[in-house]
C-alpha cells in the first residue's frame, strides 16, 4: 500500500470514532484538552490494535468476524446511545453536577472498541493481500487519536450551545452510527 492509500484508509477508519467523540464531548461538562487527549489516546490505541487482531485472525476466522461485526457494533453503540439519551432526559440531582467532567476508562474503551470493529475486518482483508500491517495500524491509530481529540473539543462547543439536551443528541449520534454500520453491512453498501 502506498502513502495515499494508507492515509485514506486511516481517515475512513476514524470517521465513526470522530462522530462518537463529538457525542462524548457533548455529554461532558466543558471537557478540557487533557480529557480530549485521554479520550484520543484510548480510542487511538484500540483503533490501532484491532487491525492487528484482524490480521492475526487472518483467513481462518475471517468469515466469523465479518458475519458478526456489524451486529456487535450495533448492539454496543445502541446500548451506549440509549444510555446517553435516557441520561439526557433524566432530571439532574440537586447535589450532583448535570454533566460529568470525564468519562470512565471502560465506557471509552467499549465505545472505542465498538467503533473499531470495522478496522478489525480491514486487518483480515489486508492479511489476504499480504500488506505490511504495522504501518497501516500505526497510521489508523494516530489518525483516530487526532480525530477523536478534535471531536471531543467540537463536542465541548456543541455541548455549551445545546446544554443538557446535547447528551441526548450525542446518544442519538451513537445510535445512528450503530444503525448505519448495521444497514451498510446488511445491504452490502
Amino acid at each position: 500500500m502506498n502513502f495515499i492509500s494508507i492515509a485514506l484508509l486511516s481517515l475512513a477508519m476514524s470517521t465513526d470514532a470522530f462522530a462518537a467523540a463529538v457525542g462524548k464531548g457533548t455529554a461532558l461538562e466543558k471537557p478540557r484538552w487533557s480529557e480530549a487527549l485521554r479520550t484520543g489516546i484510548i480510542f487511538g490505541v484500540i483503533e490501532a490494535l484491532t487491525p492487528l487482531v484482524g490480521w492475526a485472525l487472518g483467513l481462518t476466522a475471517a468469515h466469523y468476524v465479518k458475519a458478526w461485526d456489524h451486529w456487535i457494533a450495533f448492539v454496543l453503540l445502541g446500548a451506549l446511545g440509549l444510555h446517553m439519551v435516557f441520561a439526557g432526559f433524566k432530571a439532574p440531582e440537586a447535589e450532583e453536577p448535570q454533566k460529568p467532567s470525564s468519562h470512565s476508562f471502560w465506557l471509552l474503551a467499549v465505545t472505542g472498541f465498538a467503533t473499531s470493529i470495522d478496522a478489525m475486518v480491514v486487518g483480515v482483508g489486508l492479511a489476504l493481500l499480504n500488506v505490511n500491517i504495522l504501518p497501516v495500524a500505526v497510521a489508523i491509530g494516530f489518525t483516530t487519536f487526532v480525530m477523536v481529540t478534535i471531536g471531543v473539543m467540537v463536542g465541548r462547543v456543541l455541548g455549551a450551545v445545546a446544554g443538557k439536551r446535547a447528551e441526548v443528541v450525542g446518544g442519538v449520534v451513537l445510535i445512528g452510527i450503530g444503525a448505519t454500520i448495521l444497514i451498510e453491512h446488511l445491504t452490502g453498501g
